[in-house]
């Protein structure tokens, strides 16, 4: 294949992408201009029209579709076998991407990166915090942290962090004018704060297990956040329970800023992995970073 031609696709795949010129114009390093010149070159040599252009929008079309499904997954190949080859540096470099919840990141990836990288000056990370299950593959992610039972199984897992436990917890202030639940269904007649995940299709289901019994429960109350941090602040202020995982409750538990009730509806379960592609050949920044998250208790 013409040297040229490869260039090509390239510039397509980032355009059929973004659905953006200027974005993909942006991410390749050249003017939208040229980039439109290019593609438009790629269409009159193949014969077909790739993209459907309008005013506001750009998408492929049904060749287009069929060139990214079929060619973008060969030529990242490529790429990640070019990116190998850095292993005959001194040091391994190159950019990681990663998709991760709030609590993974913040929890487990955070303190190995802290130790990592000032040793390794060559390599950058990108962590983007998404509690969907993404698509790794057709967002380009390198690899993504997730609950060891969310983990597709046709993806490469490595275990990075202890089986987790989640809490019910609440301020003592909360306490003081409302009585512990003893069973999971007690909360009903409890404020709760709410936490929606696009995972769970919206507000996420209080989720217990006592002796193999299951217990799901759909809590009301006066707050609903999609992360953490405002959610621990609701609840140390006293505005009601919260679920959330034990560790980051453990300090605020072991000052007294918060109680645990439940505690023996809420057995142990898989923590957090890291999975990526299984045809993925792993550059050596990426295998650094692996071996670095691997967790060994």
């Amino acid at each position: 294949m013409p040297r040229e031609n490869v260039n090509d696709l390239t510039a397509f795949l980032a355009v059929a992408r973004e659905r953006s010129f200027t974005r993909a114009a942006a991410q390749i390093g050249v003017s939208q201009s040229a980039l439109s010149h290019t593609i438009t070159g790629l269409e009159a040599r193949l014969g077909l029209r790739l993209l459907s252009r309008t005013t506001r929008s750009v998408a492929p079309t049904e060749a287009g579709e069929r060139l990214l499904r079929n060619i973008g997954p060969l030529l990242e190949e490529i790429d990640a076998e070019l990116a190998a080859l850095t292993a005959l540096r001194d040091k391994p470099a190159g950019t990681i991407r990663i998709t991760a919840g709030e609590h993974a990141a913040e929890a487990v990836l955070w303190p190995v990166l802290e130790k990592l990288l000032p040793t390794y000056p060559d390599i950058k990370v990108e962590v983007v915090i998404d509690y969907g299950l993404t698509d790794i593959v057709a967002e380009r992610y390198d690899a993504g942290i997730r609950l060891g039972e969310q983990v597709a199984k046709d993806m490469i897992a490595v275990r990075i962090g202890p089986d987790m436990r989640m809490a019910v917890v609440g301020a003592p202030t909360y306490f003081a004018t409302h009585p512990a639940p003893i069973v999971p269904q007690d909360l009903a007649a409890h404020r709760c704060i709410n936490l929606r995940l696009p995972t769970y299709g919206g507000i996420y289901a209080w989720e217990f297990e006592q002796a193999g019994r299951e217990v799901k429960v759909r809590v009301e109350g006066p707050l609903v956040f999609n992360n953490t941090a405002l959610r621990l602040r609701a609840v140390l202020a006293g505005f009601g329970l919260a679920y959330m995982p034990e560790d980051q409750a453990g300090a605020h538990l072991a000052d007294g800023r918060l109680v645990r009730v439940l505690a023996d509806w809420c057995p142990p379960f898989p923590g957090y992995h890291l999975y990526y592609p299984s045809r993925r050949q792993p550059a050596p920044a990426f295998a650094l970073l692996v071996e670095a998250l691997r967790y060994r208790g």
